[in-house]
């Protein structure tokens, strides 16, 4: 069953002479506990469909659907608690809290949102525990590694328990150890358990991790490719058809 779903979704910004057409007509779905990867060369178009899937901003026309419900449709108040609750965002950079330790930048969202603060630790450590990170649970980001920093805030994304997570460029800035570390632990939050993940990134090596893989050109889904066998060298196959896309 499809949890995510557009048509037609097309972003336009600006007007007249100076419009520029982020996004032309992308018909997209993903399905529960599917591991999406978006690809394509820059100034495609990645990162604004991400954020058009996450309700952070409004289609020219076309829909977004999440659970069924049109994203443009809802009050802005309904959209909010839409993106607390269903939705997880994983960034490049980290945006950890400089002054709160790893269980209390998880438990921030859910703290937020009314969550007894004693729960909110609770639920936090619990995640940071899958992620091998049980014994840094108070420590600082300055106290902790890139990667491990990534692991907080996917953790963080999780703590609400949502049914989507949108990474974007989630490994972009760490050495290749860690990014593959974080590829692979989206690929487990995708499989153990059961969140749909998009994730857009440059890296035909960390999209390789995903299950499907959508190619954006000039706003445009110009091809798809889905990973049913690990067999080979998918990275490089991927690689190749990134190459022939932007030539």
């Amino acid at each position: 069953m499809a949890l995510i779903q557009t048509e037609n979704l097309t972003k336009i910004y600006g007007a007249g002479e100076t419009a520029v057409t982020a996004l032309q007509r992308i018909n997209l779905q993903v399905n529960t506990g599917e591991f999406v990867a978006v690809m394509g060369p820059s100034g495609c178009g990645k990162s604004t469909l991400l954020h058009m899937l996450g309700g952070l901003d409004r289609p020219t026309d076309g829909t977004v659907t999440i659970d069924g419900r049109t994203l443009a449709e809802m009050k802005d108040d309904d959209l909010a608690k839409m993106r607390r609750k269903r939705i997880g965002f994983v960034f490049q950079f980290y945006n950890l809290i400089p002054v709160l330790d790893a269980a209390e930048n998880t438990a921030l969202p859910i703290t937020l949102d009314g969550v007894p603060p004693a729960d909110a630790r609770k639920r936090a450590e619990e995640w940071l525990e899958k992620f091998n990170l049980g014994n840094r649970l108070h420590s600082r980001p300055d106290q902790l590694s890139g990667g491990q920093q990534q692991r907080v805030a996917i953790a963080r994304a999780l703590v609400a328990n949502p049914a989507l997570i949108l990474a974007d460029e989630p490994t972009g800035n760490l050495d290749t150890r860690s990014a593959d570390e974080i590829a692979a632990l989206l690929a487990r939050v995708s499989k153990e358990f059961g969140r749909a993940v998009v994730m857009v990134t440059h890296d035909p090596r960390i999209a390789a991790y995903a299950g499907r893989i959508v190619f954006l050109k000039d706003g445009v889904v110009v091809d798809e490719t889905v990973l049913e066998s690990r067999s080979g060298d998918p990275a490089r196959m991927l690689a190749d058809k990134m190459r022939a896309i932007g030539e």
